[in-house]
């Protein structure tokens, strides 16, 4: 066998490095690793601002259609599952010792192989993170419509599709912030209002009593009616919980030493967040339903028609939680779409390219959203159908395949039961969703 020279080993060497320095060149200017000096109080208004979604204010009407009994175990049962395999993440982050799982896919590599993981964690994170994008489009437009028409009942009507317009254009200007800490202070904004806007949404339901005409019944006329709607009002739940698509991303920023690992800021961020979560969403649901039981709207803030200016305040905190929780789940799609363009297709990273994708994704989903606004529905549909798995189960089973726990061990029956009840909620709730989507279809003209 040929030996090589010493002028081919050096040009071997210097190859190597020019690629390491490429590599290194471009990580420092992708999203999610470009910036590491994140504290852990990022993490704790991250987390809240991905977590609580306009999903809380559809609660009550879950409640609803989930009845006193089910809907407090469903809620009760999905707060501690999701922070169990949220901790399973913050955990999984830097396992391997001198490396960090600095994406959801690769994780997902790492347990399932360089292919399979990526097939089975890319569709479901797409899913979730243009899923959210779209329906916060929806959110923040028909937030703003509501905004106006408390504002100003005497003006001429307006289109949503107007509105999600105009919300769409923060998104065309925002989007461009390089990575997660640039968008640090748009994130703790968002999650200030979210505490806000639930606040009022419940003591607004408080202060305004139990209606007297109130029942707590299914108010659908048939049993099948009433099986689906449950079915929906799992996924509306599911998606209420569904920060984990973005976990170790926001852990990335989050700097780390093999003294002082990033997973113990983190996992203080996550406790305030979920403190923060149960603060946000147990009052408004429960107040929600007591107060106005199955007659509630699928969005709380509906139902308060009064005082005007507290619902045009909550309209407009809602607003700037969406603005918020939009970049939140729009970074890690442009970090994916970025990666493939410059490290697959070998396109230079600049400015240009970076406005490029980012404005045609913005466009993109205010399309979708402009075309497609049925906003309950579409939470149902989406909350089974990619919150569940990525949230409640896939978390476990990557704990199952990378620490192969001993059979019947309590971490081996705790990842199971998670494993089968976030397999019922996928399989159930886009049911609903779906025949709610199709029901209000009926009587839907587009762009109208």
């Amino acid at each position: 066998m040929a030996t090589q020279t010493p002028v081919e080993n050096n040009y071997l060497k210097n190859a190597t490095e020019e690629e390491l320095q490429r590599q290194k060149a471009i990580d420092d200017w992708l999203p999610i690793t470009s910036s590491r000096n994140a504290k852990w109080w990022y993490s704790a208004f991250h987390n809240v601002t991905a977590m609580v979604g306009a999903g809380v204010l559809s609660l009550p009407y879950a409640m609803s259609e989930l009845g006193w009994g089910p809907g407090v175990t469903v809620l009760v049962l999905s707060w501690i599952i999701t922070l169990y395999t949220l901790w399973q993440m913050v955990e999984m982050h830097e396992m391997v010792p001198g490396k960090r799982f600095d994406r959801y896919h690769e994780l997902g590599q790492y347990a399932f192989g360089e292919k399979l993981g990526l097939y089975i964690v890319v569709p479901q994170q797409l899913v979730v993170e243009i899923g959210v994008n779209i329906v916060y489009m929806v959110t923040g437009g028909k937030s703003l419509q509501k905004f106006h028409d408390t504002v100003c009942d005497s003006c001429k009507k307006i289109k949503l599709t107007f509105f999600i317009m105009i919300f769409a254009s923060v998104h065309f200007v925002l989007s461009h912030l390089p990575n997660f800490n640039s968008i640090s202070g748009v994130s703790l904004a968002a999650a200030v209002m979210s505490l806000s806007y639930s606040t009022i949404a419940w003591t607004a339901s408080a202060n305004k009593g139990v209606q007297e005409d109130v029942q707590y019944g299914y108010k659908a006329k048939s049993t099948v009616g009433t099986v689906f709607n449950f079915f929906s009002a799992l996924g509306d739940v599911a998606f209420a919980y569904a920060g984990h698509n973005v976990v170790l991303e926001i852990q990335a920023t989050i700097p780390s030493t093999p003294e002082k690992p990033s997973k113990g800021p983190m996992w203080k961020g996550v406790i305030v967040a979920y403190i923060v979560v149960a603060l946000c969403y147990f009052p408004v649901a429960l107040v929600g339903y007591w107060m106005f039981g199955n007659g509630v709207q699928d969005n709380i803030l509906m139902s308060l028609e009064k005082p005007k200016w507290l619902i045009a305040t909550a309209n407009m905190f809602v607003v700037i939680h969406v603005i918020g929780s939009y970049q939140i789940y729009a970074m890690p799609v442009f970090d994916m779409i970025e990666t493939l363009l410059v490290k697959k297709l070998n396109f230079k990273p600049s400015i240009v390219l970076r406005f490029i994708v980012r404005n045609l994704y913005v466009a993109f989903t205010m399309f979708v959203a402009i075309t497609f606004p049925f906003f309950g529905g579409l939470l149902g549909f989406f909350g089974g159908f990619a919150f569940a798995p990525t949230t409640y189960f896939l978390p476990c089973i990557m704990w199952l395949a990378i620490y192969k726990p001993r059979r019947f061990s309590l971490s081996w029956l705790t990842n199971w039961i998670c494993i089968v009840l976030g397999l019922m909620l996928m399989i159930l709730s886009p049911i609903g969703g779906l025949r709610s989507i199709i029901i209000d279809a009926k009587n839907y003209h587009f762009y109208s």
